[in-house]
């Protein structure tokens, strides 16, 4: 029940801001000065623009991390702490996100700019993205914290 209520509710989260930001099409919003904008990107990559225009690899590929992210998730589900249960969800929530839009934009919209002290551009990023680090960090404490990996 957990697992699904994270992955609806990230899901909930990421469509409807990607929504909002299909408004910023030629435009920005300064939030924090010029250090954190919105700004609308059609990113047709993965990760920081890799793998430009590679749809069909970029959709097989995410659907099979998917797959094997829920299974992993059911089959140890009652072995699994509460945070490798989040962890995953969210992981999975955020490529779902991600995917969704791959699908039936053929890009994902990112609209979250921001800009280091020294002037370094980080690529833009949308909330599927912050879901999907947030679940990698939470599960790399997981498997160094918990013995939840172990025999997985």
């Amino acid at each position: 029940m957990l697992p699904g209520i994270v992955i609806v509710l990230a899901l909930i989260i990421d469509q409807f801001t990607k929504f909002k930001a299909l408004n910023l099409k030629n435009n920005s919003i300064d939030l924090i000065g010029k250090k954190i904008q919105l700004v609308y990107v059609e990113n047709r990559g993965a990760a920081f623009g890799f793998f430009q225009n590679k749809k069909f690899i970029l959709l097989f590929a995410t659907i099979i991390i998917i797959l094997l992210l829920v299974i992993t998730l059911i089959k140890n589900y009652s072995k699994f702490s509460l945070l490798s249960i989040i962890s995953l969800s969210l992981i999975i929530g955020g490529a779902i996100g991600n995917l969704i839009d791959r699908f039936f934009r053929g890009y994902v919209v990112d609209f979250i700019s921001y800009t280091f002290f020294n002037g370094y551009e980080f690529p833009v990023f949308n909330f599927a993205d912050i879901f999907v680090v947030s679940g990698c960090i939470l599960l790399i404490i997981a498997i160094i914290f918990t013995k939840d990996f172990e025999g997985v």
